[in-house]
């Protein structure tokens, strides 16, 4: 296995596990959209670095989705979803942490079929 493709797997792994806390969190009414959201968010950053690490595409250190999901895009890969849905998770990185005022207007089920949608296209290009 090259590293390229072990790092990547890497990747896949941590955002396997954003995801796994995710769906714990969900059907808890008490599990707010920030904390939902911001596991979403970890779990998209992490396997979109997953498909750029897999295809040897240079990243810089960002939180950034759109920046990331553009990336992705330039280098001739298709997403399974649009570049304005993954900048919608960028205020869960950060903002909506730290706000106790802040909302959002996406729902738990968006936030979910968002994040399912990414995780099965990340592992048909991690694994193929």
């Amino acid at each position: 296995m090259t590293p390229a493709r072990e790092e990547a797997r890497r990747l896949l792994r941590l955002a396997q596990r954003d995801s796994d806390t995710f769906a714990l969190l969900l059907p808890l009414p008490k599990a707010t959209m920030a904390a939902l959201g911001f596991h979403a968010q970890q779990a998209v950053e992490k396997a979109l670095k997953a498909v750029c690490t897999r295809h040897s595409i240079e990243v810089r250190r960002t939180h950034d989705l759109a920046a990331l999901g553009q990336t992705v895009l330039d280098h001739g890969t298709a997403l399974p979803i649009s570049v304005d849905e993954l900048r919608s998770l960028n205020p869960f990185a950060v903002e909506f942490r730290y706000d106790d005022e802040m909302t959002s207007s996406m729902e738990r089920e968006e936030l979910d079929a968002l994040l399912r949608a990414v995780l099965a296209w990340v592992c048909t290009q991690v694994d193929d």
